[in-house]
């Protein structure tokens, strides 16, 4: 059966579709489908499919693969129970790690070097809008149910059958982002799930405000529900939305829906500056936190947002950064094409990553040229050092710090280029 599934695949678009009740399925043959199947993956398969379990690709990774992407991470779901997948590994021999996720089903694998998430198939019991206590099935099309996403609820057989219960196919292709039936239901599930309908928007939609106004009203009525979730899940949802097409849009939109007082956001953030820097910043890959920099007005809001969302000590540091030196650290009035201002103010800061931060303010600030003239800079090496000027009789610790930071001025002066003794012979004179 495997050998048959390694052989080179011609059709680079799915093909042959049918329909049943609910169910559509098609075939696909793609060159990234095909890349999936190492011998890893050929040892997982051939082993479920001796026991008669059922093995499927899920989730983000189908989509990937049908919008012809080959995926950086890839789920598996199975009719076989936790307790059935670990007894059938245990005794093929196969190592099992880090199986803290057994109790929601999830079962992780390794085999020749390449780890395999494989997940019962399962449905919601109960769900707190944070929590969900599961029941394992093996209907797919329940587990289908239980997904937030159309585009994300679909499952892929090793055969290349594709099984799209809720026509999340046709959403892909048509760049629709739509959640599973009932958009308050999967929301009051998982309040999380509101920042995700974002995320995968500015991944999928083509165009920025193409939202269904029923989903645009049950995210209003739910916004409360981010409240209650961790900070550190918003953050990871905002981040990657913050990378996304439409980034400037969504948050205005979620301004607009009422969710910015629950997840961190400024309650009066500056909406009009965060939409230059977005229009300016989007092409040179900006980090997250240089666009959301455009939305706090003062540091206050800086520590407010930490404090829900925790972010890391280099996020926050930039946003403080850029919220200090946005308006001070420009460009020469005299010489607006020369980087001096900029690169003065890396020589004398003290801090490892002071180029890479001004390189974001550059991005902030919409000075295409400049920044593209930083990155090509690398930091100069002040040629002189205290050892330079004992040798020359001075002793004294604040006598040499203050000659060198006035050598340093001068050579500044010099774009750099003065070298030791052109420097030492002003110490001289």
């Amino acid at each position: 059966m495997w050998s048959r599934l390694l052989k080179p695949l011609v059709n680079s678009r799915p093909s042959s579709v049918w329909s049943c009740r609910s169910l559509i399925t098609m075939k696909l043959k793609t060159s990234q489908f095909q890349s999936l199947f190492t011998d890893g993956l050929t040892g997982i398969a051939e082993l479920f499919e001796k026991h008669q379990y059922e093995l499927r690709i899920a989730g983000g990774a189908v989509r990937d693969l049908l919008s012809a992407k080959r995926p950086e991470d890839v789920d598996f779901a199975t009719t076989a129970t936790p307790e059935q997948m670990k007894t059938m590994f245990q005794t093929a021999g196969i190592r099992l790690i880090n199986n803290r996720g057994e109790e929601h089903g999830t079962i992780t694998a390794r085999l020749h070097n390449e780890n395999f998430e494989v997940t019962t198939l399962r449905v919601d019991v109960t769900t707190d809008g944070r929590h969900a206590e599961v029941e394992f099935t093996t209907d797919w099309e329940k587990d289908s149910e239980r997904r937030d996403l159309t585009i994300n609820s679909m499952f892929l057989g090793l055969d290349g059958t594709l099984y799209d219960y809720f026509n999340g196919y046709e959403d892909l292709q048509k760049r629709k982002v739509r959640f599973v039936g009932s958009a308050e239901k999967r929301i009051q599930e998982d309040y999380l799930r509101i920042l995700r309908y974002f995320r995968f928007y500015g991944r999928v939609a083509l165009e920025p405000d193409d939202h269904d106004p029923e989903t645009m009203e049950a995210i209003r009525e739910n916004a409360r529900g981010l409240a209650g979730i961790a900070g550190e899940r918003i953050w990871v949802e905002l981040k990657k939305m913050m990378v996304g097409s439409h980034a400037a849009h969504l948050v205005e939109l979620m301004y607009d829906l009422g969710l910015a007082q629950y997840i961190g956001l400024p309650v009066d953030g500056a909406i009009e500056e965060m939409k230059r820097v977005w229009k300016h910043a989007k092409d040179h890959s900006p980090k997250p936190m240089t666009l959301l920099a455009a939305l706090f007005r003062c540091p206050e809001e800086v520590e407010r947002m930490d404090l829900r969302l925790k972010v890391s000590k280099e996020e926050k540091t930039l946003v403080l950064f850029l919220i200090k030196h946005r308006r001070e650290l420009h460009k020469s009035q005299d010489y607006p094409d020369s980087l001096k201002p900029f690169t003065d103010f890396i020589i004398d800061s003290r801090e490892l990553d002071s180029q890479s931060k001004v390189c974001e303010l550059l991005k902030y600030q919409g000075e295409d040229k400049l920044l593209a003239e930083l990155c090509r800079w690398s930091v100069p090496r002040f040629p002189v050092s205290g050892h330079d000027l004992r040798k020359m009789g001075i002793t004294s610790g604040k006598e040499i710090g203050t000659t060198l930071m006035e050598l340093r001025d001068v050579w500044k002066t010099s774009h750099y280029q003065m070298e030791k003794e052109e420097l030492l012979n002003h110490v001289k004179s």
